[in-house]
């Protein structure tokens, strides 16, 4: 089991807490391949832990299904079913545009111009074709309305359901549309007219256009 050693160990934060973010990258960036066999020996010696978080850790990503452990046997990567897509991003479309609504009593001009810079980022990167950068900041853009709806449920909640879709971009390849920044500009617009009707069904949409693509 090849496991990078020369990855940032962040401080100020717990090492349950590290090993979680760590394990769940590599898993998601195909670092740990689907069906690899994990050792929690290995992996506490590469991250500089003991094995108490990083067998914490693992229940976690198990419960969020980025991993099974069999009691006795082996711990093993979850395989990437493509047609998880279609679990996937129905529930996270809906959260989404409940965000949304959820977001517009409490955005101001500020968070509406940093929704506007993330756009022109966005743009930036689908046109150089870099999107694995784009999809980064498609989600800073999304995450900019879930923290804005302050709603710590709709937050955990989002954030599993965004990490397996990020799996699944990466594994599957799927290119990001330039309709999105249309759709992002719309979004933007709505948010300063308060249109809580049409703003969900637009956010919505965005989510829900990639299946249409896959």
């Amino acid at each position: 089991m090849p496991i990078p050693v020369n990855h940032a160990k962040p401080v100020r934060t717990t090492a349950k807490l590290h090993a979680f973010n760590q394990l769940q990258q590599w898993i998601i960036d195909g670092t740990l391949q689907p069906d690899e066999k994990l050792n929690d020996i290995e992996l506490a010696q590469a991250l500089g832990v003991s094995r108490t978080p990083i067998r914490e850790s693992l229940q976690l990503l198990e419960s969020q299904g980025f991993v099974t452990m069999q009691p006795g046997r082996a711990t093993q990567v979850t395989p990437v079913e493509k047609e998880d897509i279609y679990n996937l991003l129905p529930p996270l479309a809906a959260l989404q545009a409940l965000a949304a609504e959820l977001a517009i009593p409490n955005m101001d001009e500020q968070t509406i111009q940093q929704l506007e810079e993330k756009n022109k980022e966005f743009a930036h990167a689908l046109h150089a074709k870099e999107f694995a950068y784009g999809l980064k900041v498609d989600e800073e853009f999304h995450q900019i309305i879930v923290d804005t709806a302050n709603n710590p449920y709709i937050h955990s909640m989002v954030e599993m359901l965004q990490a397996h879709v990020r799996r699944l971009y990466y594994y599957e390849e799927i290119i990001l549309r330039e309709y999105s920044i249309e759709q992002h500009a719309e979004i933007i617009r709505l948010f300063r007219e308060k249109d809580v009707k049409k703003i969900m069904e637009v956010m919505r949409a965005n989510w829900i256009y990639t299946i249409e693509e896959f």
